[in-house]
């Protein structure tokens, strides 16, 4: 069985849950004795790991793309000028510019990129799958998300191999476009369904959402949870003294941070939480540094500047140590999302989190006890900052329950039963 993964690249400049996902599970995978081939698009991984090869290009380059969207010149251009381009010192830069990774102005791009062969980027799709008849030749091909449903279409025809797609927040990114373009979105990808062969989502809640929206017959999508690897996750002692409050996403006011600083400056009032520290990390891009320096300014003019610290590396080891820092973590994400990676890795060191009662929150905190959901932030975080022994109690629940059912290794299995499923058919 030989797969290959096609992912879409962050460039490594914020905690991205759909690239770790990925990166891990092709990890995974290939410890199992399967064949699978991880091709980035847009930019580098820079993920935990090392799972594309070194002499896999990346596709669809961000600023190729990007140039062929906006002058019809670069859609005729040679293929030297488009690996200069596609170059990774070149797409790492870029990946750090503003409104690379922000869907708002992104709207005409994002719908040509969903049209695949009749969309602007056609000698894109067209060398992908000639490098993957000539270089590759899977037995299926498995898409990260349905924005990049454009392929599928043009991967059966030339290369009669099923296509299997992941669900994860992609709401996030068609919401946030622009009108028109935001409904044109939509009304593509779901033209493009019956192009997949198997769609799999990251949990029921998200499974039932996109079932809706793209008007996807709910037994045509799996739900697989998603899973990390634990190695290094050892259990955080949870000292409280100081109680150390923490965050872990994407550092911008859409994942919450605004919304934990504003709770962290009112928990200082109360008595026994004078000491109280905030810790943040997670990456931040373009708008996100301007919103992490404004609350900078909101913590100095609270008086609490020095109890306060966001921490710009991020990588597996830095992870591993922040997170035995903590003493409860929380990313208050009020419209919720798909997953959560951030929980997995909280619970795996046995930090209880409090989240959101919105999104699959719930279903993951029911999954394993291993912390609350919240209609009150600031009471609910109270209660877990002052009573040591229901945070360890949580902590150790949720720990446990990771352990047993949220490794990347019974991830892998699900997908490998999938992928079997799928031949098979």
């Amino acid at each position: 069985m030989k797969i290959v993964h096609i992912v879409p690249g962050s460039g490594g400049t914020f905690y991205c849950q759909n690239c770790m996902r990925d990166s891990a599970l092709v990890q995974a995978l290939r410890k199992q004795d399967i064949d699978v081939v991880m091709v980035p698009m847009y930019l580098p991984m820079f993920t935990d790991g090392d799972p594309v090869g070194d002499d896999t290009p990346v596709f669809f380059g961000g600023i190729n793309v990007w140039l062929q969207q906006q002058v019809p010149l670069f859609r005729r251009t040679p293929r030297w000028l488009d690996r200069m381009l596609d170059s990774k010192w070149m797409l790492k830069r870029a990946a750090r510019m503003e409104g690379t990774t922000s869907a708002a102005d992104l709207g005409p791009m994002t719908l040509s990129m969903i049209n695949g062969t009749e969309g602007n980027q056609r000698k894109e799709v067209e060398r992908l799958i000639e490098w993957l008849a000539e270089h590759e030749k899977p037995d299926a091909v498995h898409i990260s998300n349905a924005l990049l449903i454009g392929l599928a279409a043009e991967i059966k025809a030339k290369l009669d191999v099923p296509v299997i797609c992941s669900l994860q927040d992609e709401d996030w990114w068609l919401d946030e476009i622009k009108a028109p373009y935001d409904q044109r979105c939509w009304d593509a990808i779901q033209l493009r369904i019956k192009d997949v062969d198997r769609f799999v989502a990251v949990s029921a809640w998200f499974a039932e959402k996109m079932s809706e929206r793209l008007g996807i017959a709910r037994d045509r999508i799996d739900v697989v949870h998603v899973g990390i690897d634990l190695a290094g996750y050892e259990q955080a002692p949870l000292a409280f003294d100081p109680p150390v409050l923490g965050y872990l996403s994407r550092m911008n006011e859409a994942l919450g941070l605004d919304k934990l600083v504003d709770a962290f400056i009112e928990l200082k009032k109360f008595q026994g939480l004078e000491n109280l520290q905030l810790r943040a990390t997670g990456g931040a891009v373009g708008a996100d540094l301007k919103c992490v320096s404004n609350l900078r300014k909101k913590l100095a003019n609270a008086g609490y500047a020095d109890d306060a610290e966001f921490i710009e590396d991020f990588s597996r080891e830095q992870r591993l140590a922040f997170l035995q820092s903590l003493s409860v973590m929380c990313v208050p994400v009020e419209q919720g999302e798909a997953f959560g990676t951030y929980i997995i890795e909280s619970m795996a060191a046995g930090v209880p989190v409090v989240q959101p009662n919105v999104g699959a929150f719930p279903e993951l905190i029911a999954a394993t006890g291993g912390g609350v959901v919240y209609d009150d932030l600031v009471q609910t975080l109270k209660q877990l900052l002052t009573n040591p022994e229901r945070s360890r109690e949580l902590g150790q629940q949720g720990r446990a329950s990771v352990l047993e059912y949220f490794s990347i290794e019974a991830m892998a299995q699900k997908m490998i039963l999938i992928y079997s499923e799928t031949l098979a058919k």
